[in-house]
C-alpha cells in the first residue's frame, strides 16, 4: 500500500506541475505584453516558478486514495470539490459535477459541456458568471467556442468602493471585432456588464449558503469519486426538488 501511495504521489505531483507551469507561462505572457504595450512593468509580485518535486498538496490519504487535501475556511482538508451552475432567474441547480481539483480554473470545460447536455426545451445559455478564481484566458476563449458570453472576474475588486468608482460605466461598443478576452474585459466595465455581474452574488452563493446552512449538508458522507458523485447528485436532486416547490407556489 505504502509503495503505491509513493507512486500515486509522484503522479499528483507531475499533474500539478503541468497544471502550475500552464499558469505560469500565461502570467509571465501577460507581463511581457504589458511591458511590451506600455514601456512600464506591471506591478504586483512576479510570478514564481512552480516546483517539479512533490508538495504537501500532493499527499494521499490511506482512508480515501481519491480525495485531496483542499484549502477550507477551517485549514486544509481531505476533501472534493463540489461545482453547480445555478439559472439566475429560477435558482434551479441546472449542472453540477464533483471534481478532485483543488484550483476552480479547471472546471469551467467540464460545467460548460454540462450544460451542453441540457435538453433544447430549457432554453438557451446566454452568459456565464463565475468570480476571479475561474479566470483565465484559456476559459474566456472555451465560453466563446461555446458561443455563450462570459463575466468572469479577472482579480479581487474591494468591496468598499467609492460611490464614483461604482457608479462608473464605459459605454456600450461592438464586441465582433474584439478578441474574446478583450470583449470580456470591457463587457464587465458597462452598465449591463456589471448589473448582470452584480447577480453572481445572490445566484450560486445563495445556493449554496442555504444547501450548507438550512439544509444542513456541510461534508460528504461516502468515500471515493463516484460515492461522492452520487451523492451530490442527491444533494442537487434535493435542492431542485424545494426550490420547484416554491416556484409552484
Amino acid at each position: 500500500m505504502i509503495a503505491k501511495a509513493k507512486q500515486e504521489i509522484q503522479a499528483r505531483a507531475k499533474a500539478r506541475y503541468a497544471q502550475e507551469k500552464a499558469e505560469y507561462d500565461e502570467k509571465l505572457a501577460k507581463r511581457e505584453k504589458h511591458l511590451s504595450e506600455t514601456g512600464k512593468k506591471m506591478g504586483g509580485k512576479v510570478p514564481q516558478a512552480p516546483s517539479e518535486a512533490p508538495q504537501a498538496k500532493d499527499l494521499v490519504s490511506l482512508t480515501d486514495a481519491e480525495s485531496r487535501i483542499m484549502p477550507t475556511h477551517q485549514g486544509f482538508e481531505q476533501a472534493y470539490n463540489a461545482q453547480a451552475s445555478v439559472d439566475i432567474a429560477t435558482h434551479l441547480i441546472v449542472g453540477h459535477h464533483v471534481t478532485q481539483h483543488t484550483n476552480d480554473k479547471q472546471e469551467i470545460k467540464p460545467a460548460l459541456a454540462k450544460l451542453g447536455q441540457l435538453p433544447k426545451c430549457l432554453g438557451t445559455v446566454e452568459n456565464l458568471l463565475a468570480d476571479t478564481g475561474y479566470f483565465s484566458q484559456g476559459n474566456v476563449n472555451a465560453c466563446a467556442d461555446a458561443t455563450i458570453k462570459p463575466y468572469i472576474a479577472q482579480k479581487r475588486h474591494s468591496h468598499n468602493q467609492s460611490l464614483e468608482a461604482r457608479h462608473q460605466y464605459e459605454p456600450e461598443i461592438d464586441e465582433t471585432t474584439l478578441l474574446p478576452l478583450e470583449a470580456m474585459t470591457h463587457r464587465l466595465t458597462t452598465k449591463t456588464g456589471k448589473a448582470l455581474y452584480g447577480k453572481r452574488k445572490s445566484t450560486v452563493e445563495t445556493v449554496f449558503g442555504i444547501i450548507k446552512h438550512v439544509l444542513g449538508f456541510r461534508q460528504f458522507h461516502l468515500r471515493g469519486l463516484d460515492s461522492i458523485q452520487s451523492e451530490w447528485n442527491l444533494v442537487c436532486i434535493g435542492w431542485n426538488l424545494k426550490r420547484m416547490h416554491v416556484l409552484r407556489g
